[in-house]
């Protein structure tokens, strides 16, 4: 029996015009599969076409290869400090074919509805999920809704999705690609994880029947790869650190990668403020803000006693951002277990955080969360990490939703000022991004139906 790989529609005859930049995708030209290769570090990714071979990276001096030209946090030139996501690949995922979208530090997906925003940043929440060690069912809940509309199964009715992102960081950029199956039972069948042209861990799916994938990592020792299992529902890049011993400079550098491409992925909070939800007083618990912001006054109730610096900042934001005067943001007991939120006005009078309006509210709620960090949002930030080395992402799904004028470049200016320090990322959805212009550090890529 063959060994599945996703199924995918044939690739468009023209450059795909998704998002801009876009990545042309070297899948199959038919829609049924090829056959999945075996796991060698010379063969393409499962589930895709022959791709051509990467070219070259230049060399520095013995033959070395060279760092790609970036800017690190304290400005010198190199690869930055902390990783992060630089690129996100959708090769064959919903409705997006052959595209790579780039992310900066300020990133806005623009687009109309259908474009496929939504899709994008559930596909970079997956991969998180994946990043941080979580099962194929937690990372896809819905791995219909992943495979591309178009995607024939093939003979023995499978058919399956591609994504992927690109890392950058002190081991300079490394790649991921993994391609799933979605039907008829949830499986990775091929992982890819590459650096300067070289892969360094390679998985494909052998035999059907057993619950694992063939994985092959670069050793540069006695023997070139090492070969082993690992199971077909993890993510084979965060399982190497428990695999690969590390005795050889290929060992190392496969280690290297692999958590360059974890801590990259880790540190990801989706945040979908949810007005509703946020009138009401709520139990006291760990302070730890949730994605729907729910338990926002239980939050303050922490935050405005342990950092009155960021807390200020807040109250300045809920000035710029709510109508009336603002003199502070506040939380109170409010009968046994409880707490709720209030905007004090100066003048004696307290507006309860329930009679404000939805924009208001997640004006409020993502100015927070622009301002705290793992440490107080509901976040499995890599713990063995210190803390200077880590990149908070936050994804923003309407980022815009429900915001007016005032309030959207408001936090836009905030954004732009957070995020230019390092330790937040930002990558939002937004209907039109006409309004960011003028505003610095800002990456907008555009997407549309097509």
């Amino acid at each position: 029996m063959t060994p599945p790989s996703p199924s995918s529609p044939p690739p468009p005859s023209s450059p795909p015009s998704q998002a801009s930049p876009s990545r042309p995708d070297p899948g199959p030209s038919s829609a049924s599969a090829p056959p999945v290769p075996s796991a060698s570090p010379a063969s393409p990714l499962p589930g895709r076409g022959t791709a051509p071979a990467p070219a070259a990276p230049p060399t520095g001096p013995a033959g070395r290869p060279q760092s790609l030209a970036g800017t690190r946090s304290d400005g010198t030139v190199g690869h930055p400090d902390r990783p992060r996501v630089t690129e996100l690949l959708l090769s064959a995922f919903a409705g997006h074919r052959g595209v790579g979208l780039p992310l900066g530090a300020l990133t806005l997906l623009a687009g109309p509805s259908g474009s496929g925003k939504t899709g994008a940043l559930r596909a970079y929440e997956a991969l998180a999920r994946l990043g941080g060690g979580a099962g194929l069912d937690e990372a896809f809940p819905d791995p219909d809704a992943c495979v591309p509309e178009r995607a024939r199964a093939d003979a023995q009715h499978r058919r399956g999705f591609r994504i992927g992102c690109t890392a950058d960081g002190p081991e300079g950029p490394v790649r991921l690609e993994i391609a799933v199956q979605a039907e008829p039972e949830l499986r990775i069948v091929g992982e890819r994880l590459t650096a300067d042209g070289q892969v360094l861990l390679e998985t494909a799916l052998r035999d059907p029947r057993r619950r694992a994938v063939q994985a092959a990592w670069h050793t540069a020792g006695a023997a070139p790869v090492t070969r082993a299992p690992l199971p077909d529902d993890r993510l084979g890049t965060a399982l190497l650190p428990l695999r690969v011993a590390g005795k050889t400079p290929g060992q190392r550098r496969v280690l290297a990668a692999a958590e360059q491409m974890v801590v990259a992925l880790r540190s990801v909070f989706p945040c979908d403020p949810r007005p509703d939800r946020m009138r009401a007083p709520v139990p006291t618990g760990t302070g730890r803000l949730l994605g729907g912001c729910d338990n926002l006054a239980d939050v303050l109730w922490r935050t405005r006693v342990e950092c009155g610096r960021r807390h200020a900042l807040l109250v300045a934001a809920a000035r710029a951002g709510c109508a009336g005067p603002v003199a502070d943001l506040l939380a109170e007991p409010y009968g046994a277990g409880l707490v709720r939120a209030l905007l004090a006005r100066g003048d004696g009078t307290r507006t309860d955080l329930r009679l404000l309006g939805d924009g208001e509210l997640r004006f409020i709620a993502l100015a927070l969360v622009l301002l705290t960090g793992p440490g107080v949002l509901e976040v499995d930030a890599p713990g063995e990490v210190p803390a200077a080395l880590q990149t908070l992402t936050v994804l923003a799904d309407g980022l815009d939703r429900g915001l007016d004028p005032r309030q959207r470049a408001e936090l836009l200016r905030l954004a732009a000022r957070m995020c230019e320090r390092g330790h937040i990322r930002l990558v939002g959805a937004v209907s039109d991004a006409s309004w960011t212009a003028g505003v610095d550090g800002v990456t907008v890529v555009h997407l549309n139906r097509d």
